[in-house]
């Protein structure tokens, strides 16, 4: 016996889209965040008009969806892109739809939004449910209920639980329907939203009806119309009173099945407002009155609901509609047109692929006609039972959806872990290798600086080493000077003045001319004994070797660095400095500083003249190096070893250092040292 009820499906499409259509909730941020969505608003509203042509209104989607895109904050363009995307299915584009959900679902994913990335789920389980395609609705609505259940979205998280129930209950995976259809329950009576607890116990109604369990149907259908409100539309009214009546029917309560019906059709706007849900009401009328026996108006009441739903093309009801004809016109006794009217029903049946419907006219026929009853018996019991292999199959796989979906959230966030501690660990590795090279810089650029340290002591050493030569050579120079001035004084000059004195009183007598020429040789030899004097001497006279030695070296290497560097220079000393009794240590590294110092001008100032002045105070020596090149900016701080190098020698000796420079405006190195 089959019975027409209101299509679960139809009200599960229909509560879906109360919510999917509405816009998403903002989150609270700036002005411009809310123009933006303004603006997006306005093409998804216009969308809507039906006023514009279908072309229209699919372009204004298209705009809409390029002012997303040009969204400057990302916190609302996938949940933007998931309502466009709605839109476009609900205009039938189904190609957009697919194209924008997907999208938007990479792009929550992204973002770690997961209201947005439930909504994409959400919408494509609405579009598999409208396509019939159940094994991939139930895995998008088991995606977005974990979600939105993780993420603390109740409402949302009801729905969809509610929409996996509809599913289960479509396979006849009564037990799984229940378990979800009471979870549901539980987040709705915890938000006090009375339309959908009116939905689920209406479905838990229907899945007792199924199972052949009226009382509880009943007693569900009953506390389903408790929640309705005067407010609610009829057509939750009219679903109710359906639902109930044909419970009864069932029950073979007929009476009261025949008053439900009554109630329904006492609604006079029912006819015009709603043909299918007056076709409906006036078919089970007449049905309930034949089982019933009371044929008045019973065919005239099942062929009126047949017209109307031949011109509505509905062929679920049409199949129905010719069910309860072929057992009025069996009553009737009218065997051919019943068997008509059941053949008719049959082929429609398996036309739209309705099973249910498929094996009532099977055994229906059986009945109707004795002659070929093994046949349909026969073919009854082989669809049925491929019918229970593929709801079995079906009610596995949706298991089977449901732990890969579990195990997948679980193995998302392993990997999601595995990922941080990936990350951590390399970050850890990242910092060990650094620090080890680190690690390793210093003590190579150690090595270098102490190879160079040993390598500045050695030169000193072989500077201090040339001095003290160049010193001995020095004397060994003035010795010999000394012995030549002596021997010129005491032995020559002596010999020479002891000749002309021996000459000067020879009585030397003649021609005045040769007197005259005798008194010139005479001068002339005393002239000669004075500059061998002056030449012995001057030979005497001991100059500090010193002091001609450390002006030398200093002027060497400052002309053999101007004539590198291409600057004039000006080497100044203080002649009152007595480079003797400057330490030979304060000399090697005045040497080195001024080394340093011009290696600096030739590399980084770009000079053109260099000025190098040595002074004296009581207590200081005081080194002054001028160049007019570009500056430098001494805050800031340098690499270069350099500077470093010149302070840490003037540090050894106790002494400071002064630094002058501006831009463009050349450096000073005023250096103080102590003399002793």
């Amino acid at each position: 016996m089959n019975l027409d009820r209101l299509s679960v499906f139809a009200a599960i499409c229909l509560f879906l889209g109360l919510y999917t259509c509405k816009d998403h909730p903002t989150p609270h941020n700036t002005q411009a965040l809310f123009s933006e969505n303004d603006s997006v608003s306005l093409w998804i509203n216009s969308s809507k008009n039906a006023s514009y042509s279908l072309d229209q209104r699919k372009q204004f989607l298209i705009k809409a969806y390029h002012s997303v895109k040009a969204f400057k904050t990302d916190s609302l363009k996938a949940r933007k892109i998931n309502a466009i995307a709605y839109r476009n299915l609900s205009l039938g584009d189904t190609t957009l739809f697919k194209k924008r959900t997907t999208e938007a679902l990479s792009f929550a994913e992204q973002l770690k939004d997961s209201f947005a990335i439930g909504d994409a789920h959400w919408n494509f389980a609405g579009f598999y449910i409208d396509k019939q395609v159940y094994d991939s609705a139930y895995h998008h609505f088991n995606a977005a209920s974990k979600i939105f259940e993780d993420s603390g979205y109740v409402y949302q998280s009801a729905i969809t639980q509610y929409g996996m129930a509809f599913i289960k209950g479509r396979f006849k995976d009564y037990s799984g329907s229940e378990v979800l259809t009471f979870k549901a329950i539980k987040k709705f009576e915890a938000i006090n939203n009375s339309k959908w607890l009116f939905s689920c116990y209406d479905h838990l109604g229907t899945l007792q009806n199924d199972i052949y369990e009226y009382d509880k149907a009943l007693f569900y259908y009953d506390k389903a119309s408790k929640y309705l409100k005067n407010n609610d539309s009829q057509f939750e009214h009219q679903a109710s009173l359906n639902n109930i009546g044909n419970t009864y029917l069932k029950k073979g309560d007929y009476p009261r099945a025949l008053k439900n019906f009554n109630r329904l059709l006492k609604s006079d706007s029912l006819e015009f407002k709603n043909k299918s849900s007056y076709a409906r009401a006036i078919d089970n009328k007449a049905y309930c009155q034949l089982l019933m026996k009371d044929t008045v108006n019973v065919f005239e009441d099942l062929n009126k609901a047949l017209q109307i739903r031949t011109e509505l093309e509905n062929k679920g009801a049409i199949t129905i509609s010719n069910i309860h004809l072929a057992h009025y016109f069996a009553y009737a006794q009218d065997t051919l047109n019943a068997i008509r009217a059941a053949k008719e029903a049959n082929r429609l049946a398996k036309d739209i692929k309705n099973s249910r419907d498929y094996l009532e006219t099977l055994s229906l026929l059986a009945d109707l006609d004795p002659k070929n009853s093994t046949t349909y018996l026969k073919r009854r019991i082989e669809f049925n039972d491929s019918i229970q292999i593929i709801e079995r199959k079906i009610q596995n796989k949706f298991t089977r959806i449901a732990f890969e979906t579990d195990y997948y959230i679980k193995e998302t966030k392993r990997l999601k872990e595995q990922k941080i501690w990936i990350t951590v660990f390399g970050l850890i590795l990242s910092l060990v290798f650094g620090l080890l090279i680190f690690i390793w810089v210093q003590v190579s650029r150690n090595r270098y600086l102490l190879f160079e340290n040993d390598q500045q002591k050695a030169n000193e050493q072989v500077y201090l080493v040339t001095l003290k030569q160049q010193e001995k050579l020095e004397n060994e120079k003035i010795k010999e000077r000394n012995r030549i001035s002596e021997e010129l004084h005491d032995g020559v000059l002596g010999k020479l003045f002891g000749t002309r004195i021996n000459l000067g009183f020879l009585d030397i007598k003649g021609e005045p001319s040769t007197l005259r020429q005798y008194r010139t040789l005479l001068d002339e030899l005393q002239t000669i004994e004075k500059e061998i004097r002056e030449v012995s001497h001057k030979l005497s006279d001991n100059m500090d070797s010193s002091q001609i030695n450390f002006s030398e070296v200093i002027c060497n290497i400052i002309e053999n660095r101007s004539t590198i560097g291409g600057f004039k220079y000006n080497l100044y000393f203080d002649t009152s400095i007595d480079w003797g009794i400057i330490n030979q240590v304060i000399k090697v590294n005045l040497f080195r500083i001024i080394q340093e110092a011009l290696q600096n001008i030739i590399k980084h100032a770009s000079a053109k003249n260099v000025s190098i002045h040595f002074s004296l105070n009581k207590r200081h020596l005081i080194l002054k190096i001028k160049d007019d090149g570009i500056g430098f900016n001494i805050r800031q701080k340098h690499k270069g070893i350099g500077m470093k190098n010149m302070k840490s020698r003037i540090r050894k000796l106790n002494g400071k250092l002064n630094i002058s420079s501006k831009s463009m405006g050349g450096t000073i190195l005023t250096i103080h040292i102590p003399k002793k």
